[in-house]
């Protein structure tokens, strides 16, 4: 095992603090639900939040410090449930260093109707391009690594909603994960406002966006 830098630890933790901090007060998790980890900087290992703790509640002596091989140093709190695919995703992909895992109610009100969020807005596509939808396990419970690492495999995938459970949202900062965790929320609830809209005036297609930025929109206007 690589050796743990006690000040990048204490920096991460404080990080992953505010982060779920953040999310707790945008009602994007509530309870002891829901989990964010952040990969160390000097070591193969990352700082989580343990079960049964809070988003509000994280604190620099409840965050457990796992190492990539699974290996977790010494703590009083119960690991995560979500620990194993938050590893597998630190394994299988280098550019994430942050994982956010929320189970805010827009979100998982889509991935409960089994529906995937449509990317309907320029900064959706900008920010993210799809959020695949992760059906339940092979039995009927939450998704695991199983599930899940075979999604992330794609370098492209940033975030992906849990099927009856939740969001992911993955980054190379903690505060760039957490942004997109706040984005697939605020996506979930403006398709369902877009979707009753539609629904109340009688209308059935309306013009999606097809790029992110206005430099992208010219560059395709240049090449064709």
């Amino acid at each position: 095992m690589s050796t743990l830098d006690p000040n990048d630890i204490e920096a991460k933790k404080d990080a992953l603090i505010w982060s779920a901090r953040r999310c707790f007060d945008l009602g994007l998790q509530t309870n002891a639900g829901g989990n964010l980890s952040v990969r160390l900087s000097a070591a193969d290992a990352i700082v989580i939040k343990p079960s049964g703790v809070g988003f509000a509640e994280c604190t620099r002596d409840n965050l457990q410090v796992v190492h990539l091989d699974g290996t977790i140093e010494p703590s009083s709190f119960k690991p995560s449930k979500d620990l194993d695919f938050h590893l597998n995703l630190y394994r299988i992909r280098s550019d994430i260093n942050a994982i956010v895992h929320c189970h805010s109610p827009w979100a998982t009100g889509f991935a409960s109707a089994g529906l995937e969020i449509p990317c309907l807005t320029v900064q959706t596509i900008e920010k993210i391009g799809r959020m695949p939808l992760i059906p339940l396990s092979s039995n009927g419970g939450p998704q695991t690594e199983v599930e899940i690492t075979p999604v992330f495999k794609d370098p492209s995938i940033r975030a992906a909603v849990l099927a009856n459970h939740g969001t992911i949202g993955v980054g190379p900062t903690l505060t760039k994960a957490q942004y997109l965790a706040e984005i697939i929320e605020e996506t979930a609830h403006i398709a369902f406002v877009r979707d009753t809209l539609m629904a109340a005036h009688g209308k059935t297609a309306a013009d999606l966006p097809q790029y992110g930025t206005a430099m992208e929109a010219k560059a395709a206007r240049q090449a064709s």
